[in-house]
């Protein structure tokens, strides 16, 4: 860079004519690499690769950025530094300040790491002068908004600004981002998403929003993301989902609405989204999903609803049925009614009234398995345990004098068959039949008590 290249003219003139135009052609990449390394950063480590010089000064400790970078510079890592501020007014004691100009010079300059920095704020003009600037990965700050230096970047394909503790996506904070595909913004804190934030990001394919605290959106939150394949607003705090939400995504593949609030869906709020490979309801506190949601559109994709507390009753009828028929949709665990509760949705049977309207499983008084017209009254386990104790503690007769005696009933008490027993047994000891009459209250005392439990 800077013209030193030209040190191998003499070189070149001592070659022969006809081997010229190899030789200038193997040159670029020797000079590419020599450039690379010439005013590589210190604590930094440069390399020439396909798409240009690429300058690591991740993980360098580096509590200022270098004041000069190789103009050829094509990927700078600035990953896991203690840096605070990029810009003119920062913590002089310890940084020297960044001017906004300091990147100018690096018209090459393809990707851009930040990460990690834990940076306050980004110079707005910091990035305007870097027209081939195609990713910036600023997770992992502290910005508390969408840095401005985002604004305007018309070149910019992919953002990654996650964890970075972001509040609230203005109006404005994306603007002329044109051919932006994919931005995230996940894992931060944001509760406000203004109505046109992403208007100007027409190209946009991939924004995800999840794990905020995202309560409620807009009616145009989403205006004008005609290309948008992936929506992600899982993990924040949705009550319902509105059915403007969704009216410009009619590209839409993938959909997830999964660990929220959601109680309610507005009818006809996916009627758009004929494409939807995937919608992911599940986590939420949903009891109900009417068929009208999805209409006029017929979706298609696979639908996850488990981990809600669903009531499985008529108006659920549709969703079994889908459920039987299209193999989309599966474990989806009845929370109610009582004589449906934990059972899935694809085992209950609703009946049909005189008129053939639906009854729900209430009515039905639906159980999954039906105990018969007399069922075993409570005792009967208590009886069962005392004929037992009557047989163990009953005293044993001679086989000549037992065959002379006449079987009891089953359900015999225990001091009949003691009583029984002594008068066939006249000459048995006083000893044995009061510890028999003691056997005899205890176990009395333990049959009452299995009776009360």
């Amino acid at each position: 860079s800077r013209g030193k290249g030209l040190t191998a003219v003499p070189f070149l003139s001592s070659l022969p004519t006809p081997h010229l135009p190899a030789v200038v052609f193997g040159l670029p990449s020797v000079w590419a690499e020599e450039a690379c390394t010439r005013t590589c950063p210190a604590a930094c480590a440069c390399g020439s690769t396909e798409r240009g010089c690429s300058v690591r000064c991740d993980r360098a400790g580096l509590l200022r950025v270098p004041a000069e970078f190789p103009c050829e510079a094509a990927s700078i890592d600035l990953d896991r530094n203690r840096l605070r501020f990029l810009g003119e007014r920062g913590l002089p004691r310890l940084l020297r300040y960044l001017h906004a100009r300091t990147f100018a010079a690096l018209s090459r300059l393809r990707r851009l790491d930040l990460a990690s920095c834990r940076l306050f704020t980004v110079p707005e003009r910091l990035l305007a002068e870097l027209p081939a600037l195609r990713e910036l990965a600023a997770f992992d700050n502290l910005f508390r908004r969408v840095p401005g230096a985002l604004r305007g970047l018309a070149n910019l394909t992919h953002a990654h600004l996650e964890r970075s503790r972001i509040e609230a996506v203005a109006s404005s904070s994306l603007q002329g981002m044109r051919r932006l595909r994919s931005l995230s913004l996940q894992a931060n804190r944001v509760r406000a998403v203004h109505a046109g934030a992403f208007r100007d990001c027409d190209a946009l394919e991939h924004l995800l929003l999840n794990d905020n605290l995202l309560a409620e959106l807009p009616a145009g939150a989403f205006v004008g993301l005609r290309r948008l394949r992936t929506l992600n607003l899982g993990g924040n705090a949705l009550g319902l989902v509105a059915r403007a939400w969704f009216a410009d995504l009619a590209e839409l593949e993938l959909l997830y609405l999964d660990r929220n609030s959601i109680a309610f869906v507005e009818e006809g709020a996916f009627q758009n989204l004929s494409g939807l490979l995937a919608l992911h309801l599940n986590g939420n506190h949903l009891t109900v999903l009417a068929w009208a949601a999805f209409q006029p559109g017929f979706f298609l994709g696979r639908l996850f609803l488990f981990r809600n507390p669903w009531r499985c009753d008529c108006r659920l009828e549709w969703l079994r049925d889908w459920m039987e028929s299209s193999g989309r949709v599966s474990d989806v665990r009845c929370a109610a009614p009582g004589s449906v509760a934990g059972l899935d949705l694809s085992q209950v049977a609703f009946g049909r009234s005189s008129d053939g309207l639906c009854v729900d499983p209430e009515e039905l008084n639906f159980t999954a398995s039906s105990p018969g017209p007399f069922p075993e009254p409570e005792a009967t386990t208590v009886s069962r345990f005392s004929s037992l104790l009557s047989k163990l503690l009953a005293p044993r007769v001679p086989v000549e004098e037992v065959a002379n005696a006449t079987e009891g009933p089953l359900n015999s008490s225990l001091s009949d068959s003691l009583f029984s027993a002594g008068v066939v047994v006249s000459g048995h000891s006083t000893r044995f039949l009061l510890g028999s009459g003691l056997l005899l209250s205890v176990a009395q005392r333990v049959v009452f008590v299995l009776h009360v439990n």
